[in-house]
């Protein structure tokens, strides 16, 4: 004999009953037309129902409906995802640039996390963690295919408190283990040095709150440190490569830093409809200093925002090899138990038109952050960078009402000369040399 029915949970009871009035005020298709797409809510409710009552050990109905939501938004595109209440308050503190954890920046290769940066006397600094190395293990679990918002979860948590990691390194045999007391990471997003020659190399990791306003300090410092010296600022290196994004209005407050009219970035919906565009302001801009923005296969988002204004209002060259790709905005909605969606709801396009979604912005001096060589030998075994366009149900570039013009690309074959080209721009190529570049593109276009 079947079991008799449990009642139902209040807050599950209270989902249905949304779902049901949904039903009843959705228009009922007349026949032939298109079925409203509220119908299969009924299959929901239903499915919750039996899970509810027949399952075989109770279930936790907090949770169903937050799988049901997170399952619903992950069939959308890469960048659509649900957080729980604790990856909400993880995405908050990295816009604000300040959490307890390890200070590591990590990523994927080869599905495996990889550093990609410690922070300056954090606790994987002072443990000896070094960039390029391999996590084996995050705090007891593997590391391979363990998706990153997981390895952040699990290496954030109070301060004073252990993780435990097993790291492979290049060129040791054996398995490293080291143990990570957690403490507070205070991230500057920017890390400004003056050069020889007076070009300010300025190299922004993140844009979150502030990034803007400590650029501006970079450079303010850099022109009384110039001035003192009877001279002024001969170049501005705007090194982007690595950055993942972050706040769209720091990305536009950036350009504006550098261009006095126009457009900075515009967003597009459904179809191609334009939704915003954000306008540069002539208050606040900078000299007209020459400018070289560098960016890699790991500048993402806003850092592609960044680059492909300058680019397109010439007032930059931008150097290295082609972006990551990701052009898609999304909005964080707040849910009342303190979760939140971040849904993709728009494109961006750059000032001329240019869709960044999938193709990302390619440089005016194309430089390989690889020796040639290498390169060579990694597409002739079919591997190749991970971009937007590569990953799972990511979106297309939606070309409708894009007016793309075309680019012309110089190539230098050199050994790692985007890494040398930062590290020392004139006995690299020379300032004046890509100057002389810049206006060359300027002439050629105007022709």
């Amino acid at each position: 004999m079947a079991p008799a029915s449990r009642p139902l949970a209040p807050s599950l009871v209270l989902l249905l009953t949304g779902v049901a009035i949904g039903l009843l005020l959705a228009p009922v298709a007349a026949h032939g037309e298109e079925e409203s797409p509220f119908a299969n809510l009924g299959v929901l409710a239903r499915a919750l129902v039996h899970v509810e009552n027949s399952y075989v050990e109770p279930v936790d109905t907090e949770a169903l409906v937050r799988g049901a939501i997170a399952g619903m938004v992950g069939t959308l595109d890469p960048h659509s995802v649900y957080l729980d209440p604790e990856a909400y308050r993880i995405l908050q503190s990295d816009t604000a640039g300040r959490f307890a954890g390890v200070g590591v920046e990590i990523g994927v290769r080869d599905g495996w996390l990889v550093i990609l940066g410690v922070f300056a006397d954090g606790p994987a600094s002072r443990a000896g963690l070094r960039t390029g190395d391999r996590f084996l293990a995050v705090d007891g679990r593997g590391a391979r295919d363990l998706p990153i918002r997981e390895a952040v979860r699990r290496m954030r948590g109070p301060p004073g408190t252990v993780v435990n990691v097993v790291i492979r390194r290049e060129g040791v045999e054996e398995d490293l283990p080291f143990e990570l007391t957690r403490a507070v990471i205070e991230v500057p997003p920017v890390d400004a040095r003056l050069l020889p020659d007076g070009v300010l190399h300025a190299r922004v990791s993140a844009f979150q709150d502030g990034t803007t306003a400590q650029l501006e300090a970079a450079l303010d410092a850099a022109l009384a440190e110039r001035e003192a010296a009877g001279s002024t600022l001969t170049g501005v290196l705007l090194d982007l490569r690595g950055n993942p994004g972050g706040l769209l209005r720091e990305a536009v407050a950036m350009v504006d830093l550098f261009v006095a009219e126009g457009v900075i970035v515009a967003t597009r919906g459904r179809g191609g409809r334009l939704l915003r565009e954000e306008p540069a302001h002539r208050r606040g801009t900078r000299p007209d200093w020459p400018m070289v923005v560098l960016v890699d296969g790991w500048a993402a988002s806003a850092s592609e925002i960044v680059a492909g204004a300058l680019q397109d209002h010439r007032r930059a060259l931008v150097v290295g090899t082609t972006s990551f790709g990701k052009g898609s905005v999304q909005n964080v909605i707040e849910l009342p138990d303190g979760s939140a969606m971040k849904l993709t709801v728009a494109r961006y396009t750059t000032p001329s038109g240019r869709y960044i979604q999938a193709q990302g912005v390619e440089p005016d001096v194309v430089v390989e952050a690889v020796r040639p060589e290498a390169l060579a030998q990694a597409r002739t075994r079919g591997e190749g960078q991970v971009r937007e366009a590569t990953l799972d149900g990511a979106l297309d570039a939606d070309q409708r009402g894009a007016d793309a013009r075309p680019r012309d690309a110089r190539r230098e074959e050199a050994g790692d000369a985007a890494l040398l080209f930062a590290d020392d721009l004139q006995a690299r190529v020379g300032w004046q040399t890509l100057g002389t570049l810049r206006r060359g593109r300027d002439e050629g276009a105007a022709e």
